[in-house]
């Protein structure tokens, strides 16, 4: 059978280990640095981590991010080429928004799993101090109408139309292209139709700033963090959060409506990061000596129409998707909510999650205990490198499930721009 012939069965795909490096707040110890290198720091350390150094080692490497370069148009590739992996390995680009990291996870797998490949690293980076700024779009059409120009007189007189106005870049803008609002205004919109209160958001946003701090200081972060400028650990952490604390802050969206309640506190950060996650066949961990932290078992993918749901009543709203995902994944799956020990939902905005949860149990899954939910913090205490987030998920997760008595299952669920939400389910058996 050669290479690319699919194997006649399809094999469990392992969660091997996972690295990152610490996530830091925009404009601080990361500003200068590059999506490649900081996916670069993640990946070395993922290699050094599991000996990935020889030749072949590994079967290829897929990432990506959302705010790129044109620099970046090859940004995988030219990671590896940048690491200790061998650079014979191939790469590439993937890009889902918030949902990038867990998407590259589930391309990897799907290769594994069909037997295309014995192993592969997946992963993402994102910077939102280095974000892109394009060239003025007027400025833009003169600068290609110039290009074009088959005389230099012609090129003068379409480079004399240039004026100062035209020297103000295009400034990146957290905002949905269909409906101008951003995504923190989308879930406020959400909020506000679910009634989501202002303290239930602010004790979300404290616990997983207390959760976080805690698996620190028990170490449980010392095989999947690896330094980097300086910074050992999440810069936006605050161990000492409280509702009281979190109470103080003034709202920052839903601002055109009486009574908003998301906060700089109960909302995440714009950050700086990057994570890699190492995924194999039963075979190739066996034969290297390595233990599995869980293995991928299913996953779902799913969008909706929030430009006119968002504001029909928040079910459809714009980070609402994993609502019908995890449904549609569970009753394939044959599973209820109450299948799981630990549930990681990715923490865009604490009004959210309890959204989520809240259309979960409206939808008959039942409702999640918040014991195991976000048992190690999550994106709100740690910070969101967009196309990183669903790769830290996965390596903490499934860290998480092999401190429990097998077998044991996790349930994750990651809401993404555009409508979209990428979930999946993780086993230890």
């Amino acid at each position: 059978m050669s290479p690319q012939q699919l194997s006649p069965s399809v094999r469990r795909v392992a969660i091997v280990g996972g690295a990152r490096i610490p996530f830091a707040r925009s404009d601080g110890p990361y500003a200068t640095a590059s999506n490649q290198q900081m996916l670069t720091a993640a990946l070395d350390g993922l290699v050094e981590r599991y000996g990935l150094q020889e030749p072949g080692a590994v079967g290829e490497f897929v990432a990506g991010a959302v705010l790129k370069h044109s620099r970046d148009f090859n940004l995988a590739r030219e990671t590896v080429l940048g690491s200790a992996l061998d650079p014979r390995t191939p790469a590439y680009d993937i890009q889902q928004a918030c949902g990038t990291g867990l998407q590259a996870v589930i391309a990897a797998a799907n290769k594994i799993a069909l037997g295309q490949t014995e192993s592969a690293v997946a992963g993402g980076a994102d910077t939102a101090s280095d974000a892109p700024l394009g060239v003025n779009d007027s400025l833009r059409r003169i600068l290609l109408e110039a290009r074009r120009a088959k005389s230099p007189g012609a090129r003068l007189k379409a480079l004399a139309k240039v004026r100062p106005g035209h020297l103000v870049p295009d400034i990146p803008r957290n905002a949905e292209p269909r409906t101008g609002l951003s995504m923190g205004e989308h879930a406020a919109v959400t909020a506000r139709e679910r009634g989501i209160a202002r303290e239930a958001q602010d004790e979300l946003a404290a616990i997983s700033h207390q959760r976080l701090a805690a698996a620190y200081e028990r170490g449980f972060f010392q095989d999947l963090v690896v330094p980097f400028r300086g910074l050992a650990r999440d810069q936006n952490l605050r161990p000492g959060s409280t509702v009281e604390k979190l109470a103080s802050l003034k709202p920052v969206f839903g601002l055109d409506h009486p009574d908003p309640t998301m906060t700089a506190g109960n909302s995440t950060p714009l950050t700086d990061g990057a994570a890699t996650v190492l995924l194999a066949s039963e075979e190739w961990a066996r034969e290297r000596g390595l233990e599995p932290l869980a293995y991928l078992t299913a996953y779902e993918t799913t969008a909706v129409d929030f430009v006119g749901g968002d504001v029909a009543g928040g079910e459809d709203g714009l980070l609402m998707a994993p609502a019908h995902a995890v449904p549609r994944m569970l009753e394939r799956a044959g599973l209820g909510l109450d299948d799981f020990d630990l549930v990681e939902i990715h923490e865009a905005f604490a009004s959210q999650v309890l959204a989520t949860l809240a259309a979960w149990e409206k939808r008959g899954l039942g409702t999640v205990d918040r014991a195991r939910l976000n048992v190690a913090g999550s994106s709100l205490a740690t910070g969101h490198p967009f196309a990183a987030t669903g790769a830290r998920i996965v390596a903490t997760l499934a860290k998480l499930l092999t401190e429990r008595d097998a077998p044991a299952r996790g349930l994750i669920s990651v809401c993404a721009a555009g409508g979209q939400g990428v979930t999946a389910i993780l086993e230890r058996a």
